[in-house]
């Protein structure tokens, strides 16, 4: 089995089995976006309820980080550390889902929190790499390697559908976990539990590799936080199902492998990935309208995620008197 198919049956199978959100392809650094993690899942905090109720999509992380606050408005102009056509985009983003919200009263520019943001949303972050096939294994070990050292998720796992002997576990960073997953049963064992990394200490990242010579870089606690708040925020408004279904008479939404959304082509014999498999392309494309397929609906339904909540803005008369 291709790996997209593998990892969206994974996804589907962990959904029903773990609280929080799944996300899938999501950058996985502090100082660099080299590092792509296959799944992150998201274990929920004690305030992930108001995260939910705020929006469905990823809040701007320095919309977060900026010093606009709730109560009286101020110019976003001189609230960000950022060029100003940057800091607006970021303002317009934050307006559209619903975290800032704009005090014509006050001016034009004026902006404010809608509401607080919940910083207890979320708990744990456990990354997982997916290889189906341990007899490919590419860079896998330097890949989990790095995650280790790094430190940024709670927990990093492997998942594979192949057989995992001692000479496998051998290869890998001994804190890494192991899965063995069979995509057509959805059955998963553990096969060596996670070993719980420090997210509270410093960590090390390869930020830059050239022939002969490897830039490294010290992740502060602080660092990792931030960059932990913007993992799980992504992960929240992303989720790991294809964005829409392609317009081909042979795709049908695979719901009956645990999570609907799940995009099989008939022609194929399997799940497939709309954005590098199909079209006119394909020998098997037969066009025609896409499946009528929910996806956002299916996520709202299965998981605590809020496709469309009513949202915390502000609406007390004489808000904007108060610091």
């Amino acid at each position: 089995m291709r790996e997209f198919a593998f990892e969206q049956r994974l996804c589907a199978s962990l959904e029903r089995e773990v609280d929080g959100v799944l996300a899938r392809q999501l950058g996985g650094g502090v100082h660099s976006a080299r590092r792509v993690l296959d799944v992150v899942v998201v274990e929920p905090g004690p305030t992930f309820d108001d995260r939910a109720a705020i929006t469905g999509r990823s809040i701007p992380r320095r919309a977060i980080e900026s010093d606009v606050g709730r109560g009286r408005s101020r110019d976003w102009r001189g609230a960000f550390d950022l060029p100003a056509e940057r800091a607006r985009g970021i303002v317009e983003r934050a307006v559209e889902v619903g975290f800032f919200e704009r005090d014509p009263t006050a001016g034009a520019e004026h902006v404010r929190r809608a509401c607080r943001y919940p910083d207890g949303w979320f708990d744990r972050l456990v990354a997982v790499e997916n290889k189906p096939d341990l007899g490919a294994p590419g860079d896998l070990e330097t890949q989990l390697l790095k995650d280790v050292r790094l430190g940024l998720v709670d927990e990093v796992v492997l998942a594979t559908a192949s057989h995992v002997t001692r000479a496998h576990l051998n290869r890998l960073p001994d804190a890494v976990g192991v899965w063995r997953f069979d995509p057509e049963t959805l059955d998963r064992s553990v096969v060596r539990e996670a070993t719980p990394l420090p997210v509270d200490e410093h960590g090390t990242e390869i930020v830059e590799e050239h022939a002969g010579w490897t830039e490294v870089r010290l992740a502060s606690p602080t660092a990792k936080a931030r960059a932990r708040r913007r993992l799980a925020e992504r992960a929240y408004g992303k989720g790991w199902r294809v964005d829409e279904f392609p317009g081909c008479a042979r795709v049908r939404d695979e719901a009956a492998a645990g999570g609907g959304g799940l995009p099989r082509c008939e022609w194929k014999g399997r799940v497939v990935d709309p954005g590098n498999e199909c079209g006119p392309d394909c020998p098997g494309f037969e066009g025609d309208d896409p499946p009528s397929v929910d996806v956002a609906g299916e996520r709202d339904r299965r998981t605590g995620w809020v496709a469309e909540p009513d949202g915390l803005a502000s609406r007390q008369a004489g808000l904007d008197r108060f610091g």
